[in-house]
């Protein structure tokens, strides 16, 4: 007998202000279909040589007060841990392409000084190199994403960093490994052949760029249980034809291609707008341009079925994440408060990752520490958890779960002035312990709206799980409030009448149970 549910909701929403609600939408989950992995890599972080992101926000120096462990933070660390990270992208992002990987290896009172061009012209004393990386992330329990210099640097210069990481022979390259403390080789999960080669990184056509990858891949050996998964430099946005002639140009050792996408709420590099401080007119004009992943992801991935119909390259969204003006510039390049707005931004984003998980085996946000769209802000000896943090804490049931099909009825509408986006977003999948989890966002900030949901002919008894939400739009965890937005046990109980009700402006990760 098929059931539908009434649930009610036991959690306390009178801060929310929330309008008469909308039509009932009907979610119709088929639990006897299975669809797509999700990939864990989907929730992989990105670190780069920027601002206060690798120094201060991960790496302080083993002489530091502040408690940490090869010189690593510890709260840092746990923190990471706890997120369970499975996959970082280093050294960048636009600084991979100016970076030579020898200057970071070696007695670190011997390293050289650079200066790096790419963000302000600071110094880069090159204190975590590849050593310090690979120490980094076995401490949180990740894999290895490098991103090589094929920008300023050489087809021998690349080659031999993944020698240098990969092999167990007695090459001199190897042995300059062992030297410099590291026994045996390391596992490389990614290696990315340039970043941004469109712009920062070469200012490249793709027809250009797809001969220097052929030539530049030839090279690139590593022992075969070592072997990474090769990854091309894609275009951004509605920038369809790097997709489509590295797809069609490329045949051999490229496992996948890059794509980024940035959400600025004015969608204008110039003037891209402000991460705190704003009103309901920007936080729908963020979650319109946010939103458009969805197409960019439809349109790229047509592309890529047409160039490879047996499904074999990837498309590996290597950078995304929200991008405002920057507003404080001592705290570091790019350094970037989080609200409730980037929670519901990284929520929406991941729902779209799912839904094209057939393709997207990987996803990197922008970036881990202290910048960008961050997972943890720190400030000396103090650390805080963001709201993205909690969504992503919230969503690790989602690592390598089983996508489900489903189906609604028509999505309302949440308007305000004149742009209008979807007001719900979802994902639905069975996780490895066997559950069937449901991710629902509700972007109306003033309504909530009513699900009425079914799961094939199975009985649900009720609904666990966590909600974020807050009375402020622009809400956020500061040192001096580090809790003020943060996830909320929620339960609803099945009885024979037949709704959810959601929240306005709120993230919800649920666990049906039968």
């Amino acid at each position: 007998m098929k059931q539908i549910i009434i649930l009610t909701l036991l959690l306390c929403v009178t801060c929310l202000p929330v309008s008469s609600r909308a039509d009932t939408v009907r979610l119709a989950i088929d639990s006897g279909t299975d669809g797509p992995l999700i990939s864990r890599n989907i929730y992989g972080q990105f670190a780069e040589h920027l601002g206060r992101g690798i120094y201060g926000g991960i790496y302080v120096g083993s002489e530091s007060s502040i408690p940490n462990t090869d010189g690593f933070r510890n709260d840092v660390i746990q923190a990471l841990r706890e997120l369970q990270v499975p996959l970082v992208r280093w050294p960048g992002g636009c600084f991979a392409d100016q970076y030579h990987w020898r200057d970071g290896i070696g007695p670190r009172d011997s390293r050289p000084l650079r200066v790096n061009h790419s963000w302000g012209g600071v110094k880069e004393d090159n204190r975590f190199g590849t050593h310090e990386f690979f120490r980094f992330i076995e401490l949180i329990g990740a894999e290895a994403y490098i991103s090589a210099n094929l920008g300023s640097g050489t087809i021998r210069e690349m080659a031999e960093w993944l020698e240098y990481m990969t092999a167990a022979t007695d090459s001199a390259v190897a042995r300059e490994r062992r030297g410099n403390g590291r026994e045996e080789p390391w596992q490389v999960a990614f290696f990315g052949v340039g970043n941004e080669s469109w712009g920062c990184g070469g200012n490249m056509q793709p027809e250009f760029y797809a001969h220097l990858y052929n030539q530049y891949a030839t090279f690139l050996n590593a022992p075969e249980d070592k072997r990474p998964k090769f990854v091309a430099s894609g275009g951004h946005s509605n920038l369809l034809n790097w997709t489509e002639v590295l797809s069609g140009n490329i045949k051999q050792n490229m496992d996948g291609i890059s794509y980024h996408y940035y959400t600025l709420p004015t969608g204008d590099w110039d003037t891209k707008g402000s991460a705190t401080g704003f009103g309901e007119a920007e936080w729908i004009s963020t979650l319109v341009e946010t939103a458009k992943m969805d197409s960019f992801l439809a349109e790229h991935i047509a592309a890529l079925d047409r160039n490879d119909p047996d499904g074999k390259v990837g498309f590996y969204v290597d950078e995304w994440g929200t991008w405002y003006d920057e507003e404080d510039p001592d705290k570091g390049a790019l350094h970037q408060r989080n609200t409730l707005r980037d929670a519901m931004v990284a929520a929406i984003n991941l729902n779209y990752f799912h839904k094209y998980a057939r393709r997207v085996h990987m996803a990197n946000i922008a970036q881990m520490v202290n910048v960008l769209q961050a997972m943890i802000l720190t400030d000396g000896e103090r650390m805080v958890f963001t709201p993205t943090y909690h969504v992503f804490h919230m969503y690790r049931v989602f690592q390598d779960a089983v996508a489900l099909p489903f189906s609604t009825s028509e999505i309302p509408e949440y308007r305000f002035a004149d742009r209008s986006t979807a007001a719900l977003s979802f994902s639905v999948a069975r996780a490895k312990d066997g559950k069937i989890y449901l991710a629902v966002t509700n972007a109306d900030p003033r309504q909530s709206h009513q699900i009425e949901l079914t799961l094939g002919d199975r009985q649900v008894t009720s609904v666990t799980g966590k909600h974020l939400t807050a009375p402020a739009l622009d809400a956020e965890n500061g040192f001096g409030e580090p809790g003020a937005v943060k996830p909320s046990p929620v339960t609803l109980n099945a009885n024979s009448a037949g709704v959810i009700e959601i929240p306005s402006r709120s993230i919800l990760v649920v666990e049906l149970k039968q």
